[in-house]
């Protein structure tokens, strides 16, 4: 479709094409201003354009096609310029252009191009028809070769068939000779499983001869592991026996000793003590002594009922402590939990101990101090202080069985002291020859310092 308006020359400038350029053309057209590009001035160029100057016709080619193909639609002082250029290096083919008679032997795809730059009158048309030449030329090729592919299958097709064919025979000849092989080795198999079967009951006439063999084996080895077992076991119970008897020997006597030498230091130390209560002289009594009279300095009655002490009096502790080779033992978690309960178990013990240590120091008695094992969710990590015996009772054994212990393992006449709030437990040890006292006496005691 071409258009033209009023009043203008018919130089073809006014033509418009309506179809978007044939690619062969394209490409012609931008080789053409790739080629007409070297010879123009960096001023002549278009601005979009002038970053390419530097560029070869092939690169500009490559890298500015679209910006050249614009440019030269949208700028026409640049398409004259391209268009003189053109002139310049195809004088034949632009002369023939602008006569409207182009050259019948050149290729349509260049004459459509040259027309596109030069824009003669009628140059819509030569680019049109030269668009339908390249679609014509390319049908024509495509069916050329499609043809040449055709003819190509069906020459590969023959062959292919006549191979198929004598793949075929090559298979059936191989078919055959197979069967045959096969045949051969079924009667072969045949023969093989045969003695197979044969050596397979031979083989399970052996093995059950082993396995009699094994089993009469196995029972006399462990008749003899048994009995050897059982002689062991006897040895063991006899060694242990044995041991036992020594041990039991050897701590009794320790014990005994211990026991008699405990008791024995005991006495003597009651005894100087009570020298010394009583203030008897060194020389034996005077006749004289014997008069009843009140001498000066001593105690009257009265002054002797001053001396009676309350239960929770803390000075009976000291007077009981203050005995001969006395052993105070403390249930310990009775006396903290009555003293300062709100606080964690792992500090009421370190806080006891830690008094209970002053306490030693102070009266130079025997401490022993017992902890229920039962309160405890892991081993204690604890290095006990000086001067107190720390102990915490077994799995399955309470405090206060533990505290029991410890009062029927003391020799009869030694004074033990056990601080304990618990009814059952005071009861028990009192009837062991121990003297209880409350744990809030204990703990006046350590408040007074």
């Amino acid at each position: 479709m071409v258009e033209t308006t009023g009043g203008e020359p018919d130089d073809g400038t006014a033509e418009v094409l309506d179809r978007p350029l044939p690619d062969g053309v394209r490409r012609r057209v931008v080789q053409i201003v790739s080629d007409g590009f070297g010879g123009l001035t960096i001023g002549e160029l278009p601005a979009q354009l002038r970053q390419y100057a530097r560029f070869t016709p092939s690169r500009r080619a490559k890298f500015a096609g679209n910006a050249m193909a614009a440019a030269l639609e949208t700028e026409p002082l640049f398409r004259q310029r391209i268009a003189e250029k053109l002139r310049e290096a195809q004088p034949e083919l632009t002369g023939a252009l602008d006569s409207g008679a182009p050259p019948p032997a050149a290729d349509p795809l260049d004459v459509a191009a040259a027309a596109y730059v030069l824009r003669p009158a009628g140059w819509v048309k030569l680019v049109a028809a030269a668009g339908e030449e390249a679609l014509r030329a390319d049908a024509e090729r495509a069916d050329e070769e499609s043809r040449a592919e055709l003819e190509r299958l069906r020459e590969e097709l023959a062959e292919a068939r006549g191979q198929s064919k004598a793949e075929t025979e090559r298979m059936r000849t191989e078919l055959e000779a197979a069967k045959k092989e096969a045949e051969s080795l079924h009667r072969k198999l045949r023969g093989a499983l045969s003695d197979v079967k044969r050596g397979e009951a031979a083989l399970r006439k052996l093995q059950g001869e082993m396995d009699t063999g094994r089993a009469e084996g196995q029972a006399q080895v462990s008749a003899a592991e048994s009995e050897t077992r059982r002689l062991k076991a006897r040895l063991a119970e006899a060694e242990a026996a044995l041991e036992a008897t020594r041990k039991a020997a050897r701590e009794g006597r320790s014990v005994e000793d211990m026991r008699v030498r405990l008791l024995l230091d005991t006495v003597l130390e009651a005894t100087q003590g009570l020298r010394r209560e009583l203030a008897l002289p060194p020389v034996s009594v005077r006749p004289a002594e014997t008069v009843d009279a009140v001498e000066p300095g001593r105690m009257t009655p009265k002054d002797i009922a001053t001396r009676a002490l309350s239960e929770n009096d803390p000075a009976i502790l000291d007077q009981l402590l203050a005995l001969p080779q006395a052993h105070l033992v403390v249930d310990g978690y009775n006396v903290t939990k009555t003293g300062y309960p709100q606080m964690p178990l792992e500090k009421q013990r370190l806080r006891l101990l830690g008094q209970l240590s002053q306490l030693a120091a102070q009266t130079g008695a025997e401490v022993t101090c017992v902890f229920d094992g039962a309160e405890l969710a892991a081993p204690v990590l604890l290095a006990p202080p000086r001067g107190v015996r720390v102990l915490f009772s077994k799995p399955g054994v309470t405090a206060d069985e533990l505290i029991r212990q410890l009062v029927r393992a003391e020799p009869p006449g030694r004074p033990v002291i056990v601080v304990s709030t618990d009814r059952e437990v005071a009861d028990g040890i009192a009837k062991a020859g121990a003297r209880p006292v409350a744990s809030v006496v204990l703990l006046k005691r350590f408040s007074r310092g």
